[in-house]
């Protein structure tokens, strides 16, 4: 069943109908901006019932070509990618590479690999990477990065994706 609701006025001390702020509202009844209570207010003048985000409607993003530049290419294949700030739009950029061309190596260089991922979430970028199956460091290349050899796999997976390591 959806949930109806209204949008009432409160009383003041002096009997007379003031407007609630819209932070009061908003908290209330989750309007995010005042000019939603104002609408929402609108409509209960009008004498109708004020229905507010209690449907969904479902839709499909159109899908899109993106291009992907890496930071760091290495001679040994080695896709080097450094972030300060890892923000949620890398991320799932990262993981859709990942899920399309499994055999490149990115790894990550962080100026701090203990930042969280947001300031609500526990998880960190270290902990994202480890879940996902990334290799990362802290503020420089490892130098065990710097001397692995190439690998077929790696030389490979570079040229699935149209990049000559002899170029």
């Amino acid at each position: 069943m959806m949930a109806m609701m209204r949008v009432t006025m409160k009383k003041t001390s002096n009997s007379k109908k003031s407007a609630s702020t819209p932070q009061q509202v908003g908290l209330k009844y989750g309007f995010r901006s005042g000019l939603e209570e104002t609408v929402a207010k609108q409509i209960e003048r009008a004498g109708l019932k004020v229905r507010f985000e209690t449907d969904v409607i479902r839709y499909v993003r159109p899908a899109f070509n993106a291009k992907y530049t890496p930071d760091f290419i290495l001679e040994n294949g080695i896709i080097i990618e450094t972030k300060g700030r890892f923000v949620t739009e890398d991320r799932q950029k990262h993981l859709l590479i990942k899920t399309q061309h499994p055999a490149l190596d990115i790894r990550f260089v962080f100026s701090n690999p203990n930042s969280r991922i947001s300031k609500q979430s526990k998880t960190t970028y270290a902990m994202w990477c480890d879940k996902h199956g990334f290799k990362y460091a802290k503020g420089t290349i490892p130098l065990v990065w710097l001397d692995e050899a190439l690998s077929t796999e790696r030389g490979d997976a570079l040229s699935n994706v149209g990049i000559n390591l002899n170029a």
